[in-house]
């Protein structure tokens, strides 16, 4: 079964992301708090959103797709970023990950969006074959982009000298 999550899965949800940072050899970049997956969640302005994947016969989540939604300046519609997909490995290959997906599949159909993206790493053969039988295809012209840490903030900081010079001037 496939439902939207509610602030009841949220130890849930953060137990399933460090299991994901463990599968992904980053254990440690996981630093997301309950907290914090609470408040992106289902704060008084939720950005971010997510399905759970429940096993049909005892009810317990095993899997979980964390998502928000983006935009398309060429079609000009919003579409879905899935940002994690993940089923617990004593649950893989029944049908919940694919399900997941297809749930996402069918907002972006009800809603009129236009595209659903993912990135994937590399190295995750059968996280790309599974998405392949499904027909998604790579963007390979496309390479991610991304700004963290002191890079992030020297980038800020001449944003704040631009502005402090706009404003003397």
């Amino acid at each position: 079964m496939i439902r939207a999550a509610t602030p009841g899965d949220i130890p849930e949800i953060h137990a399933m992301v460090r299991e994901l940072a463990d599968y992904e050899r980053e254990p440690d970049s996981a630093r997301a708090t309950p907290q914090q997956f609470h408040d992106a969640l289902f704060g008084p302005d939720p950005a971010v959103f997510a399905l759970i994947a429940e096993d049909d016969t005892l009810g317990a989540p095993v899997g979980f797709a964390l998502w928000f939604r983006n935009f398309s300046t060429w079609t000009g519609t919003h579409g879905v970023y899935l940002e994690d997909l993940y089923v617990r490995p004593h649950a893989r290959g029944g049908g919940h990950g694919k399900a997941l997906l297809a749930g996402l599949a069918a907002i972006c159909v009800e809603r009129g969006y236009e595209r659903f993206e993912w990135s994937v790493l590399d190295w995750n053969e059968p996280s790309l074959a599974f998405y392949r039988a499904m027909g998604a295809r790579p963007q390979d012209e496309w390479t991610v982009q991304r700004l963290t840490g002191e890079p992030l903030r020297a980038l800020a900081e001449q944003a704040r000298v631009n502005k402090a010079t706009s404003l003397s001037n």
